[in-house]
């Protein structure tokens, strides 16, 4: 019985004492000021709805809210603030503050759910919202682009205000918990034309639906125009079977850093919730903000291959150069219009092709002869979509005289060493590259109806220069 008591004795007092040590590591994160709700007059107004028709999420149903600042005063397209699961991290009552004293400009916030399908009676069928938030693609922001931002420009407040959003992605922020925290990073990692500012609190960067490839490719993508605000709790781990949640967290503000990003991340004790997300959210909106109108900037990354190609400092920043039709020379046009997917290498000793409905290609031996043998997969492509869209993943091919391929996909210009692991992707200014032409040092592509050009550090190598000899860069 004394062995007894004296172990109930003892729980009770661990009890006690993690309770007391949360309480005190909650005391060092008092209520910011910006927390505090504010007099009636500096409220903003709520205006609320579900939406029911999207074509993208067919089926679905959804609730929205949209709140609208007193300082809103129509006449001028207000910056954005979308916000993901609805209206997290007492959002309305810090925007209110922040706005009120200058602290972020007039920002409209767009808080939207996740969709659901439900039968004729009103039962659930499907829950979207894994779907949605987790996929490490553009079709989320697509939702946003074509659909639910549209919808909210021909709202009109009680008050007679039309709610107009400003189309800058400087102007844009995006934010979101858990999965809603990945989807805001990849709203602005695959569509920087539409959100240029990201708050992540206790990402889901694991294997749900590919979200624990992300360090990967940061490190290997041409960074882009985004500011981004990490937070996340050592204790994180909603469910361990995808991963360990606070490592790839950690993982991704490595990689953030790497890759040249302007980055900040809040780590504290916390597992899975919001409460540290809702206590930082304050500062997270001041830092996004910081410095606001002057554009968020693409910084440089440490990619070795990346600085090779595109040099240090701001060099890179030119980027893509849309061309009108008389600035494209004829064997550059004609080129664009018969993309290659079969490619001896440099050497003449080797060849690639294209496989179909894969993100490999294929490698043969060429023989004195002429004869093929030895084909095995052999380059290994990025498919953040994890599926081919519209045919294989590899649209066209081209080298340099370095013996690096250059693959035209969908998701950038994948740029591979001669041992077939892609080093670098550039990024593209449309999704819809059919081909490209590298000649020179000038890399073209042609994307729908439009071509664009960038300069590289390298030199490409075409048939008809001949064969040549290609350094080794060894086994790698």
């Amino acid at each position: 019985m004394n062995r007894l008591l004296f172990i109930v004795c003892l729980t009770v007092l661990s009890v006690g004492t993690s309770v007391a040590q949360e309480l005190r590591h909650n005391a060092q994160y008092p209520d910011d000021p910006a927390s505090a709700p504010v007099a009636d007059s500096l409220k903003g107004l709520i205006l609320k709805g579900e939406f029911s028709d999207s074509k993208i999420y067919p089926q679905t149903r959804r609730e929205w809210q949209v709140y609208v600042p007193v300082q809103y005063d129509g006449s001028t397209p207000a910056c954005v603030l979308v916000g993901l699961d609805g209206i997290l991290f007492n959002a309305t009552t810090v925007l209110d503050n922040l706005i009120a004293c200058g602290q972020m400009p007039v920002t409209i916030g767009v808080f939207v759910q996740p969709g659901v399908s439900y039968d004729a009676d009103g039962n659930v069928l499907r829950y979207n919202r894994s779907n949605e938030f987790d996929r490490t693609d553009g079709t989320f922001a697509r939702f946003l682009e074509e659909e639910i931002l549209p919808m909210v420009e021909q709202l009109v407040t009680p008050d007679g205000r039309r709610v107009r959003l400003s189309h800058n992605p400087d102007d844009r922020a995006i934010c979101g918990a858990s999965s809603s925290g990945i989807a805001a990073f990849s709203a602005a990692f695959f569509r920087p034309d539409l959100f240029h500012r990201v708050y992540s609190s206790v990402g889901t960067y694991v294997a749900m639906r590919g979200g624990n490839e992300y360090p990967a490719l940061l490190r290997k993508y041409e960074p882009k125009p985004l500011r981004i605000f990490l937070q996340d709790g050592m204790k994180d781990a909603w469910n361990p079977l995808f991963g360990e949640w606070w490592e790839q967290n950690l993982l991704m503000e490595s990689a953030l850093d790497f890759a040249g990003y302007e980055e900040i991340a809040h780590w504290d004790r916390g597992g899975h919730s919001i409460w540290h997300g809702t206590k930082m959210f304050p500062d997270a909106m001041r830092w996004l903000w910081k410095g606001w109108p002057a554009p968020v900037k693409a910084g440089a990354s440490r990619n070795d291959m990346l600085q090779s190609l595109l040099g240090t400092g701001d060099a890179h920043e030119s980027g893509w150069m849309l061309l009108a039709p008389d600035e494209v020379p004829g064997a550059v046009r004609n080129r664009l219009q018969h993309p290659v997917t079969t490619l001896l290498y440099p050497s003449g000793k080797l060849e690639v092709s294209v496989e179909d409905d894969s993100n490999w290609l294929l490698c043969a031996l060429v023989g004195k002869d002429g004869a093929r043998s030895a084909q095995e997969q052999f380059y290994w492509l990025h498919n953040p979509d994890n599926h081919a869209l519209e045919g294989p993943i590899a649209r066209d091919l081209a080298f340099d005289t370095l013996g690096n391929l250059y693959v035209a996909t969908p998701f950038g210009i994948q740029v591979c060493d001669q041992n077939g692991r892609v080093r670098a992707i550039l990024n593209l200014p449309s999704r819809t590259i059919s081909a490209l032409c590298f000649t020179g040092q000038k890399l073209y592509i042609r994307c729908g109806g439009m071509i664009f050009v960038r300069t590289l550090k390298h030199t490409a190598w075409n048939p008809s220069d001949g064969f040549i000899k290609v350094p080794s860069q060894g086994q790698g």
